[in-house]
């Protein structure tokens, strides 16, 4: 009796302390988390007619200190989907590498990123080509600061980029993640203009604004003074100050009474004296 309470209590205390397990997290929140995305890409090897459908698990690394004027680098890392692989020509490949390519948009002048692996392993005939195993840095500059849109694109294998042996272009690009990359600018400074053009503007400002200042200039004209024996009439002997550029105002004040009037007064009296005297004369003589 004694067992049977001993095991029935047992069996409750392990269904008790049983430890509770995560719940699964939803497929919006897993997707969110997944570092990869599959990329469907259809193959083209030289000498053969027949294309092969592959799909490339690509998970792409953005750089977070890209700059402009200097170059970058974008991590590309790719694993195969089972039953979806890549395999090599009847002939085998042996001295070739892996060369794949991002595209971009959004920032002129920024359009792709190229990256070279390491060479990969000599392969027979009809095998698996097997993918790098260190992250290929795909490498590009970009002289113009904004945010781009990034995705995988073509993969190629051959001896040279330029002469690829197998070409692989994407089949599926408007359903790939858009990763995003931002380029900032390198050495931003703020012009400042030179001492020769602020020179020329203060003195065009200073030209068109402020009126110029009136210079008045005076001039002294003293007569000449003659001699006792000369005979200069007394007007002449007056010296008169004109301003230049100002209506001529006369001696004022400074000139005193015209001569010519003691004169011809003078003169009257005496023509005066000389026909009375005259006159008289002639009467007397009678």
């Amino acid at each position: 009796m004694r067992a049977v309470v001993s095991f029935v209590f047992a069996g409750c205390l392990a269904l008790l302390c049983h430890p509770v397990q995560a719940a699964p997290l939803p497929a919006a929140e897993r997707g969110l988390r997944l570092a990869a995305e599959v990329v469907e890409y259809e193959c083209t090897t030289e000498g053969v007619t027949e294309k092969q459908n592959v799909q490339i698990n690509v998970e792409l690394t953005m750089p977070d200190d890209a700059t402009t004027g200097r170059q970058m680098s974008i991590g590309w890392r790719g694993t195969y989907v089972t039953g979806r692989e890549l395999r090599a020509p009847a002939d085998g490949l042996s001295g070739v590498k892996l060369y794949a390519y991002a595209a971009l948009t959004g920032i002129a002048n920024l359009t792709s990123a190229t990256g070279v692996s390491e060479p990969l392993s000599t392969v027979g005939g009809g095998q698996i080509i097997p993918l790098p195993t260190a992250v290929v840095n795909m490498k590009t500059t970009s002289s113009n600061a904004g945010t781009a849109s990034v995705r995988p694109a073509a993969v190629n294998i051959g001896p040279l980029p330029t002469s690829p042996t197998i070409e692989c272009e994407v089949r599926n690009v408007d359903e790939l993640t858009a990763y995003t990359l931002t380029v900032t600018r390198d050495g931003q400074t703020s012009a400042t203009p030179s001492p020769s053009s602020t020179s020329s503007a203060s003195a065009t400002a200073g030209t068109g604004s402020s009126p110029r200042p009136t210079r008045t200039v005076t001039a002294t004209v003293t007569a000449a003074v003659p001699d006792e024996d000369d005979e200069v009439a007394p007007a002449a002997r007056v010296a008169v100050a004109t301003p230049i550029g100002a209506a001529a105002t006369g001696g004022g004040g400074e000139a005193g009474p015209d001569g010519r009037m003691y004169v011809l007064a003078g003169l009257t009296i005496s023509l005066a004296a000389g026909a009375g005297l005259l006159l008289r004369r002639r009467l007397l003589s009678r």
